[in-house]
């Protein structure tokens, strides 16, 4: 069918269906608008966009004294780690996405955790085989994995960075030894959890009385300046070596929940790994994100390769049609998620997950009468959706919403897009004397090993990186040059709010601002998911009508954007967190 003969059809079929809604009485307006706060922050020479103004400056520092967009990095996440430990840190993972400006290349670093040696496809079962609940999987030793973003920012530096190594430990550790005032979303975060079982980390965070420390109360880290010391002269080695290493053991094997495995032989043999990114093109653009262990890229470029046959941009922003479509490919994108997609090195996807051909017959199954409700993984060996097919069972992992997303560009045109974790908030709850949290990111495997008698991909296994939904993208235009740099946290929901950002930017011409404020809406192959407290909830009643079974609920999104712009360069920061913008 003729893209002129498809949007007829669309046309006549969304009458029809209006026609039906107005007969139930389902008058929610056809469009839903964002609300936007503030203006994009504009930048002729470098830019960068974190999740704290503390990491933005340090970051913006580094790229004034000359340093490139990998040393902004650096620094920024560092600061990051003191300052929203609740999301990433030492402790932690990341993946790295990166432009080399001068050798015309995009690069994807894998800073993930691994599983201990000693992990077992039965971790997270009960004595009955029964999933853990997840609390009580999170929560002690058993959830670690071996950290990874040490060994990343090491591995990038080397690759490409400019400044001394040293030099970029300096924001954070006068930071942390002079001490921050507690943030709203820090003391938010804070007093969330109830239940902190390790005395250093209840001593850090809480004070005489048990309570959360209030905001603006000054936090200081005494040890993290020291292990930061000894990482600027001692190197990346220190940390999967000598007295860091043997605190990490110790923390994991003497939690007071569940102790874990970690040993130090696993430390040790912790290595980065490069990849090449996956790629594909979207309306003009080509679209580069993270490739397997983390689903992001491809469930990314799989939504919005099933939706460039329809008229998004006519269709509106977060409008009635536009959330429906979007909505229904990315129930198909996530199928597909559920049993394709896991570390590469552990298991081998079906060929054609972005075969033209295979997600055309996938984006077939969109109709504009009815939604899919919950549906079937495709077959991408024969192009056709036959779910009898599949020899993989579903998994069931849960990701939550604790990362954080920096998104640079620097002088010279070199671009980072990082997302980095630890995975839920303040990871595994655990402290070293080192000044940092331990990750619980073992939880992102599936808790069940084995799904209607057949193995599920994402299955615990020694040495195995869990798979992911971090989507650090990078955007080019018809020229080649860098166009959208872009990331958000937000756990299993990063590809729905990654897909809004980059159809507000492209398809409905929004500025990096705006598009981050646009309400979040999508759905993760179960619910349609709309954003409470935004005008997207009246959408509901009509979206019902055509079968969406609806949830209202907060999202937790973290975007950090930069887009090209004929004068340089825009930013613009999720105003649902702490982001800043800062550019020259």
């Amino acid at each position: 069918m003729s893209p002129v003969m498809q949007s007829l059809v669309l046309a006549v079929l969304s009458l029809v269906v209006w026609i039906g809604a107005a007969r139930a009485d389902l008058a929610a307006p056809e469009r839903a608008s964002g609300w936007i706060d503030k203006a994009p922050v504009a930048a002729s020479r470098f830019i960068v966009a974190t999740a704290n103004s503390y990491a933005s400056r340090a970051a913006f520092d580094v790229l004034r004294e000359g340093g490139n967009a990998i040393d902004a990095a650096i620094a920024a996440q560092l600061v990051l780690g003191l300052v929203e430990p609740q999301s990433s840190g030492l402790g932690g993972g990341a993946f790295l996405l990166y432009h080399d400006a001068k050798r015309g290349r995009t690069i994807a670093y894998d800073g993930r955790e691994t599983a201990p040696a000693a992990a077992r496809p039965d971790r997270f079962l009960d004595a009955a085989g029964r999933p853990l609940a997840f609390h009580d999987a999170v929560v002690g030793g058993l959830s670690v994995g071996v950290p990874g973003l040490v060994a990343l920012l090491d591995t990038v530096h080397r690759n490409a960075g400019h400044l001394a190594w040293a030099r970029l430990f300096e924001p954070a550790i006068a930071l942390a030894e002079r001490g921050f005032p507690i943030s709203p979303r820090l003391h938010a975060e804070i007093a969330g959890v109830r239940d902190w079982p390790q005395r250093r980390a209840r001593e850090y965070f809480l004070d005489a009385d048990g309570r959360a420390r209030p905001v603006g109360a000054v936090l200081r880290n005494a040890a993290y300046a020291k292990t930061l010391r000894t990482l600027a002269s001692q190197g990346a080695h220190a940390f999967y070596e000598g007295a860091i290493a043997d605190d990490i053991v110790r923390a994991v094997r003497d939690a007071p929940r569940r102790p874990g495995d970690v040993t130090r032989d696993d430390l040790a043999r912790y290595r980065v790994v490069v990849r090449d990114p996956v790629c594909d093109t979207y309306r003009r653009y080509r679209i580069c994100g993270m490739p397997l262990p983390s689903s992001g890229g491809l469930a990314v470029l799989q939504t919005l390769k099933m939706l460039e046959a329809y008229d998004i941009g006519a269709m509106g922003a977060a409008s009635f049609w536009s959330v429906h479509f979007v909505s229904e490919a990315e129930r198909l994108a996530y199928a597909d998620r559920s049993v394709y997609m896991a570390d590469p090195a552990y298991f081998t996807p079906p060929p054609g997950l972005l075969d033209d051909a295979y997600l055309r017959a996938r984006s077939r199954l969109i109709s504009p009468l009815r939604s899919l409700g919950v549906a079937s993984p495709g077959d991408p060996v024969r192009a056709q959706a036959l779910p009898q097919a599949v020899t993989l069972g579903a998994d069931a992992s849960p990701e939550f919403a604790s990362t954080s997303q920096l998104s640079i560009v620097d002088a010279d045109g070199n671009a980072v897009a990082m997302t980095t974790t630890i995975e839920a908030g303040f990871g595994s709850r655990l402290m070293t004397q080192s000044g940092f949290l331990l990750n619980n990111e073992l939880t992102d495997f599936s808790f069940v090993p084995v799904e209607q008698g057949k193995p599920v991909a994402n299955r615990v296994e020694g040495g195995k990186r869990p798979r992911s939904s971090m989507a650090p993208t990078i955007a080019y235009d018809a020229a080649g040059r860098v166009a959208i740099v872009t990331g958000s946290p937000g756990g299993s929901a990063i590809i729905d709010y990654v897909v809004k950002n980059l159809l507000a930017i492209i398809d409905w011409q929004l500025d990096p601002q705006a598009a981050a404020a646009l309400p979040n809406f999508g759905s993760r192959n179960g619910p349609t998911e709309l954003e409470a407290h935004t005008p997207i909830v009246s959408l509901a009643p009509k979206l019902r009508a055509l079968g969406h079974d609806v949830r209202v609920m907060e999202e937790t999104s973290g975007v950090q954007t930069i887009v090209r712009t004929a004068h340089g360069f825009a930013g613009g920061a999720d105003p649902r967190r702490e982001g800043v913008v800062l550019g020259e």
